[in-house]
């Protein structure tokens, strides 16, 4: 059995903010991560035109800034190779290809006990930990929706994390589901390339600028959130206009209220609504069913496709493998405390980057995880 004082589980930017910070304090780690490289997401899973959606700023990892000639909107490209770098200069060596299979706190002992399958010897090695620190990240497993009639459809079906970019899509009827800000991108991305381009939005949303989110994250610091949501929804309103007509409705909740009670992003507009607009991206409600090449709406309609992307977000698997534990995460693997104590469970169990705040979010609990364990060495 291997032993260590701080067991880490995942290797994103959760995982490696939460290594350099024990790494500042001189505590000794282990890092486990299921793929073969770190920030996996973000090196292999993610469209070539993705770049942070918010400030450099807030989107830093401790100990590390990012280089003075980066933009003030990171490319994936130039993220991976700040991850590299980060790795680097903090020594970073995650065990690669290894799957959690169960960790369960010993009373007796007062350690986690971690079981993790070696993927390329396909054995079961052990692990003992002080401290265990679940940094697996809010998007660990793509999610498709059950939809009747979707083994029928003849065409192409992906997930978010397959596409790279519409250059195969030209001329192509894609249809996108979900409108988050991959979605919106996605979409914005395969119009550029020529593909005959439908969206399905199927819940209001607040869509903002880059400029108008900045300006609400360094106002939400001064002033209360339900001001700064009235003037985000003021800006949206004088930018966007009424966007209902294309079959966009705004929340009745603000934007910052909403991220804060709910977890849920605001869209940070890079140029679909203007394809909307000028219908080279056409909106489309919830879907009813599949049959074959044809997709059935809620309102009736029904339109063929040769291709679906399905932009549906993650699950987590936490609650398949985390034993024991009632307090800290939910069963969808994300904290069940509020801010600011949502990082720290029972037993010498913590969690970063799963609070729905983002990188910023992530750097922060790493910060003050790493904090608590030196102050309790």
């Amino acid at each position: 059995m291997q032993k260590e004082q701080v067991i880490i589980v995942g290797a994103g930017p959760s995982g490696l903010a939460m290594a350099a910070c024990l790494n500042h304090h001189s505590i000794p780690y282990i890092i486990l991560e299921r793929e073969d490289c770190i920030a996996s997401l973000w090196k292999k899973y993610a469209y070539d035109r993705l770049h942070l959606h918010l400030d450099k700023q807030f989107c830093v990892l401790p100990h590390m800034p990012f280089p003075d000639s980066y933009p003030r909107f990171v490319s994936r490209q130039q993220f991976v190779s700040y991850l590299d770098d980060y790795v680097s200069r903090f020594k970073i060596s995650p065990l690669y290809r290894r799957t959690v299979e169960s960790a369960e706190f010993d009373g007796e002992t007062g350690k986690w006990i971690v079981k993790a399958r070696n993927l390329g010897s396909g054995e079961v090695e052990e692990l003992e930990g002080r401290f265990l620190v679940v940094a697996s990240g809010e998007t660990s497993n793509p999610f498709t929706p059950v939809i009747e009639g979707l083994n029928t459809f003849p065409g192409d079906v992906l997930h978010s994390t397959r596409f790279r970019n519409g250059k195969a899509f030209q001329n192509q009827k894609v249809l996108v589901v979900g409108s988050g800000n991959s979605g919106m991108e996605i979409a914005f991305d395969l119009a550029n390339h020529g593909a005959q381009t439908s969206l399905v939005v199927r819940s209001p949303v607040h869509i903002l600028s880059r400029d108008m989110i900045y300006l609400g994250l360094i106002l939400v610091k001064y002033v209360r959130v339900s001001l700064v949501d009235s003037l985000m929804v003021m800006l949206s309103k004088l930018v966007y206009g009424d966007l209902s007509k294309y079959g966009i409705n705004r929340p009745k909740e603000g934007p910052f209220f909403m991220k804060a009670v709910y977890g849920k992003y605001p869209i940070i507009d890079i140029g679909t609504c203007k394809k909307i607009k000028s219908q080279e991206i056409q909106v489309l409600p919830s879907i009813c069913s599949i049959r074959g090449n044809e997709v059935v709406f809620e309102n009736g309609t029904t339109h063929p496709f040769d291709t679906i992307v399905f932009c549906t977000g993650f699950k987590r698997s936490t609650n398949v493998w985390l034993k024991g534990d009632d307090y800290l995460l939910n069963d969808d693997g994300i904290s069940k405390l509020s801010f600011p104590n949502h990082w720290k469970g029972k037993n010498g169990l913590y969690c970063v980057g799963l609070s729905r705040r983002g990188l910023y979010g992530a750097a922060s609990d790493a910060l003050n995880i790493a904090d608590d364990i030196n102050s309790l060495q």
